[in-house]
């Protein structure tokens, strides 16, 4: 179970939420998380918004789409956080900036259409084509 705790690598930026706050846990192959955090795919977890709190120095963002906003520590760049206006009572924490990231549970896939070819995950999780609605078949 998560404590509900995480922090950037340089410890500067840190976050809290209700553990009891968990919406969803997943792993997003979509490019533009790739690209934002460099890797062939990216661990989330949604909390309700009214569960988080940013502690220590706040995080910078940046507008990555008309719709979606990261954060990230301003001084050792560590990827922290999303949100998009499409779910707007959510927010969006990297899994591996957890204090526990052991306790991690993923749920899903998300955007499998979009994943890298050469990087095989042998796990039975749920594949969505897109963000949640249609499972491949």
């Amino acid at each position: 179970m998560f404590n509900g705790k995480g922090r950037c690598l340089c410890g500067a930026v840190r976050y809290k939420f209700d553990p009891e706050a968990l919406i969803w846990s997943g792993h997003c192959h979509c490019k533009s998380c790739r690209r934002a955090c460099s890797a062939p795919v990216v661990s989330w977890f949604g909390v309700r918004l009214s569960a988080w709190r940013w502690a220590g120095t706040s995080p910078q963002r940046y507008r990555s789409s008309p719709h979606a906003t990261r954060f990230f520590c301003p001084g050792c760049g560590s990827q922290m956080g999303y949100r998009t206006t499409k779910l707007p009572d959510e927010i969006h924490g990297l899994a591996m900036t957890l204090e526990t990231p052991e306790a991690f549970a993923p749920q899903a896939h998300f955007y499998h259409a979009q994943r890298i070819d050469w990087l095989h995950l042998a796990d039975a999780l749920p594949r969505y084509v897109d963000g949640g609605k249609t499972l491949e078949t």
